[in-house]
């Protein structure tokens, strides 16, 4: 695990704890290092209760339920399945928020030309307003999981900071 992403891992529970919100996590490309990223930081049970790393097709159709059509017609690249994932993590976890990432690291990109390094975020908030960014990331495809994950984590900060007060009770 990056320095990076264990900081703004840090940061990140601070503000879920402040905002008294819980997490799920839905996550593709990134194989589970924002979950583990969340897990090394420290009162993690406060703001974090499940993750799912849907690395398959099948996998995102049988564990969040994103639609079988979605991934036939837009591909598991998209913001609609982004979306969707982020829609069926709260749903199965119960969370306040949850985050998506769904990309191609590389060092392949998708056979609908999509490049390598080519990522999709959701994150739905407890509004249920989904806020979804694509974004391109150059290198390896380890620096582009270390990269995606930090920037998932680091724009849901930003998002929560611009959001009303907490959903549950002290």
């Amino acid at each position: 695990m990056t320095a990076p992403s264990l900081s703004i891992a840090r940061e990140l529970g601070r503000v879920l704890i402040e905002k008294k919100l819980q997490l799920t996590t839905a996550e593709s490309c990134t194989g589970g290092l924002i979950a583990s990223s969340l897990c090394a930081a420290g009162d993690t049970p406060e703001f974090y209760g499940s993750g799912f790393v849907t690395y398959t097709d099948e996998a995102k159709i049988t564990v969040l339920e994103v639609s079988y059509d979605t991934i036939a017609t837009c591909t598991a690249v998209s913001e609609q399945t982004v979306k969707e994932m982020a829609a069926g993590a709260q749903r199965r976890s119960g969370a306040h928020v949850s985050l998506a990432v769904s990309g191609y690291a590389g060092p392949d990109g998708g056979e609908d030309g999509t490049p390598a390094g080519t990522v999709w975020f959701a994150w739905q908030l407890p509004d249920n307003k989904v806020h979804t960014r694509v974004k391109h990331f150059e290198g390896d495809s380890e620096s582009v999981v270390k990269e995606a994950a930090a920037y998932a984590m680091g724009t849901l900060i930003m998002l929560l900071n611009e959001e009303q007060p907490p959903l549950r009770e002290a």
